[in-house]
């Protein structure tokens, strides 16, 4: 089995572009056993290109232009880093990343695609838009669009750059604009002849295309300037412009000068074989590459073909066995050019035709290309042994998969049976607070708290993951109204070769070392192993400040506020994308959320009679501990509690955490008042690093929470406490 193997060598992809997304899909389906696979790439989800003259004409919602990473990645066994790459250092094989460690490889592949963007245009930068990268011209578009409408913006477009794809794209911007203002106004302007990439019949239909449309082309025209509501020529002549996008021709990202490659005119050469012609560990392709063998005019078919040799290519550069492929791409390809409107011109070596159904014809071949991302191969499970012991089979049934996180906890009515006789309250120094989030220790007229956590890993990323389990560590400290002080490192690590556990633990302490200093902690020490998983754990401890004692879960009173900070959601959103059922920007939502230090939060709520951070149990049974401790009730505003972006959506798809089911049946019995079914189900979702649930008085807590929106800190009121028996009652 693929999990028996040890890591050994490291495969990271830079960009999510078309050859990577398919080289991606293709290594779900047949990892290579021994590599561990890295993407970087600035956002979750790279858009295809082929569909955003669509997307612009308003024929397609963006949703449908974006490839997944993160569904991608998770179906690929891979680690995708949301980050931008500024750099490679070559000698030590590592990739620079913008506001985190470098990340190191083995082999290297690029895939960044270009940029559109006018070079030292003055105005350009604060006015313009590049068509590429696509994600952030498409939502600049979308924003226009809607000035436009509402009568907030004039419909004045100017589209730099007359070749193909800037008159696809003026085209689309035009008939979108006419569907809702009445003279929708698109001017293309080119420096020199517009059209000339294309067949001559081609540059006649498109040009009478944009005649029809009222488009107006300016050609040989030199450019003096953008402004926030027009484009200056060199002359003076100004052409209104509220909204100007670049699609002149393409450019190398500047990064790449940097690195010491070969290259031509800013892009990387690149051999038959897709390798630097300078650096056998580093592949490139797509817009970002120059064939040396085969100079080809930047085309997304390139790429697309290129996937499969690619993919070939880095195995055998993996295993060091057999031969690499060449890439021999076709000197002709057929062009289906948008017309705005659903129509489309072909267009193939000297030959452009306006035939009926073209648009159509495009259309399925678009989709047919992103079906592939969209319902990815449902990969079978292995098999079962021929025999097992008795109940085996009907608890993996029950439970086919264990969440990460909080959600690999054990349940509370278990947890709870044993840990009934393990308090003996035998020693004055040991402050005996049942339930409490940290243990409480009086030392030398000092009070010091001290908690352990450790979480079962959600994402492939130790750096990542690092820093989520050192805060939601620090959470309970926090909890109690203490200064952390030192944090002992409890790591598992997956069976992998020298080298990349020292890299892997480089990540890990970057990340550990970061937040406890911020946290004013010291690591002091910690233990390793090797196991079947990644799993990463935290000893902390705290001070009290002097004559303070701990916040516990047993000072609530009848009449406190109950104020939640943060959201909730983070185990479902965790489960689904276990099963590569969550949405990429809902994953990274969740991720920055728990990736989020909570400590001025605690900080605001440290009037709190009673305090606790909200995890493992859910906020059913967080409140539920408060309650009983306390020796009162509570009323609960189900609907006030503020949720993750996606998570209600995923409960109502049918999604749990692995430990949804034993939270319920713990915290349900103590519950009253609430018919509705599907807005209850977040009371039981366990959450991992999450917000602070506390009781204060009410101006207390009224101060509090204008402390906490002065500081952008989200936090509700979402109850309070009553004078009944240790019960919830939802409203």
């Amino acid at each position: 089995m693929n999990g028996d193997i040890p890591l050994t060598r490291d495969l990271v992809l830079i960009g999510g572009g078309h050859a990577h997304a398919l080289v991606l899909r293709k290594w779900g389906m047949r990892p290579l056993p021994g590599a561990r696979l890295t993407l970087i790439d600035p956002n979750p989800k790279a858009p295809y290109t082929g569909m955003l003259p669509g997307h612009i004409a308003g024929h397609y919602p963006r949703g449908a232009l974006d490839i997944d990473l993160g569904r991608l990645a998770r179906f690929a066994g891979a680690r995708l880093i949301v980050g931008r790459a500024t750099g490679i250092d070559r000698a030590a094989r590592r990739v620079r990343v913008e506001g985190r460690p470098d990340v190191a490889y083995d082999v290297l592949s690029i895939d960044i695609g270009i940029t559109s963007a006018p070079l030292d245009l003055p105005g350009f930068e604060d006015y313009g838009i590049a068509a590429k990268p696509l994600g952030p011209y498409a939502d600049r578009w979308a924003r226009f669009v809607a000035r436009v409408q509402s009568g907030d913006s004039p419909p004045d477009c100017a589209v730099l750059g007359g070749g193909v794809a800037g008159v696809e794209l003026a085209l689309a911007m035009h008939h979108r604009l006419s569907q809702v203002h009445a003279a929708p106004r698109v001017h293309v302007i080119d420096i020199g002849d517009a059209l000339t990439g294309v067949a001559a019949n081609t540059a006649r239909l498109l040009r009478a295309q944009m005649r029809q449309a009222g488009i107006a082309v300016t050609e040989r025209a030199e450019i003096g300037e953008i402004t926030c509501d027009s484009v200056t020529l060199a002359g003076g002549t100004r052409i209104p412009a509220a909204l100007c996008v670049s699609a002149a021709g393409a450019r190398p990202w500047p990064w790449l000068e940097q690195t010491g490659l070969a290259l031509t005119d800013g892009f990387i050469d690149v051999g038959a074989d897709l390798r630097s012609i300078s650096d056998l560990a580093i592949f490139a392709v797509g817009d970002c590459a120059y064939l040396t063998h085969a100079p080809r005019a930047k085309a997304g078919v390139y790429a697309v073909r290129a996937a499969p040799v690619l993919h070939a290519n880095l195995r055998a550069a993996l295993t060091e066995q057999g031969q690499t492929r060449r890439f021999e791409p076709q000197k002709h390809y057929l062009k289906l050019i948008s017309l705005g409107r659903k129509a489309a011109i072909a267009d193939r070596g000297p030959m452009g035709l306006h035939l009926p159904g073209l648009w159509h014809w495009k259309d399925r071949i678009d989709q047919r290309f992103m079906q592939k991302f969209r319902d990815l191969p449902a990969m079978p499970p292995a098999p079962l042994p021929r025999e097992t012991a008795q109940g085996a089979a009907q608890e993996l049934s029950d439970h086919p998969m264990i969440c990460g996180g909080c959600g690999a906890k054990v349940g509370p009515e278990a947890l709870n049976a044993a840990l009934a006789g393990a308090r003996t309250g035998q020693r004055g120094d040991v402050l005996i607070r049942p339930g409490d989030d940290a243990g409480a220790l009086r030392i030398g007229g000092r009070v010091q708290v001290i908690s352990t956590d450790h979480l079962r890993a959600f994402t492939a990323d130790p750096w990542q993951m690092t820093r989520i389990t050192a805060l939601h560590a620090l959470g309970d400290i926090w909890a109690m109204g203490a200064a952390p002080q030192a944090a002992l490192l409890n790591l598992v690590l997956p069976r992998m070769s020298g080298p990349l556990q020292a890299r892997t633990l480089a990540e890990i302490m970057a990340a550990a070392q970061d937040v406890m200093a911020a946290a004013g902690a010291e690591i002091i020490g910690g233990h390793t192993t090797q196991g079947a998983e990644l799993t990463i754990g935290f000893t902390v401890t705290g001070l009290m400040p002097e004559g303070r004692a701990p916040i516990g879960l047993d000072g609530a009173r009848p009449g406190d506020h109950l104020i939640l900070t943060g959201a909730l959601g983070t185990g479902v959103i965790l489960a689904a994308d276990m099963r590569g059922a969550a949405d990429g920007d809902v994953v990274r939502g969740a991720l920055d959320h728990m990736a989020s230090s909570p400590e001025t939060a605690a900080q605001s709520l440290i009037s709190a009679h009673a305090m606790t951070d909200v995890t493992g149990f859910g906020i059913a049974g967080h409140l539920l501990a408060i309650c009983r401790a306390s020796g009162c009730g509570a009323a609960l505003d189900v609907g006030r509690l503020p949720l993750l972006e996606g998570a209600q959506a995923l409960l109502d798809a049918g999604h749990r955490s692995s430990l949804h089911e034993a939270n319920r049946a713990w915290a349900a019995p103590a519950l009253t008042g609430l018919d509705d079914a599907a807005r209850s189900e977040i009371l039981f979702d366990p959450q991992t690093a999450g917000g602070f649930l506390a009781a204060l008085a009410p101006d207390d807590a009224a101060q509090a929470l204008q402390t906490l929106a002065a500081g952008g800190i989200p936090a509700v009121q979402i109850g309070e406490m009553l004078d009944t028996p240790p019960r919830i009652t939802l409203r």
